[in-house]
């Protein structure tokens, strides 16, 4: 309920953790730690379990979002000091969404069409982004990197931290 008033008063813009996974993956625990809190009680059991889940798709979504990171900065690098920065403003923007096309990014940085088209065809020549589409008009481009983590299968397992 937290993340979803956050999320309405536009302070998170999705939620950050994606728990249902961690409760597929333990079907069995989950269903048994629900008939235990309605036939027994047993809260502390249930709370135990639940916080489990949120540490261990905590640390799933931090492994994410640091090897991201990597990948971000490594590609900033990559097109510091070009002749315009609309290829560095390109990179920030691939944290939000690993798909873009010269049209929204044209309106997203306000620049013109062809400035847009220029930057993404340099990400493109340097191997950030592919084109993800066969159209000859609207294309869309692909940070193909980041889409593989976040399309990884959660990871749930590993030692947490004490």
């Amino acid at each position: 309920m937290i993340a979803l008033f956050l999320i309405e008063q536009k302070i998170l813009p999705a939620p950050l953790l994606y728990l249902s996974a961690f409760f597929e993956a333990t079907r069995r625990d989950y269903y048994e730690g629900l008939r235990g809190v309605s036939e027994r009680g047993a809260w502390n059991d249930w709370l135990e379990y639940f916080l489990l889940g949120v540490a261990r798709t905590s640390q799933d979504a931090l492994s994410r979002a640091t090897r991201i990171n990597v990948i971000l900065a490594q590609w900033q690098r990559q097109v510091a000091g070009e002749s315009t920065n609309a290829p560095l403003r390109i990179v920030d923007l691939l944290a939000a969404n690993p798909f873009i096309s010269a049209t929204g990014i044209a309106g997203e940085l306000g620049v013109a069409f062809t400035t847009a088209q220029h930057a993404i065809e340099r990400l493109e020549r340097i191997g950030i982004v592919k084109q993800a589409t066969e159209a000859k008009r609207d294309r869309v481009y692909c940070a193909q990197a980041l889409l593989d983590i976040l399309e990884e299968p959660v990871n749930l397992t590993g030692s947490l931290p004490d």
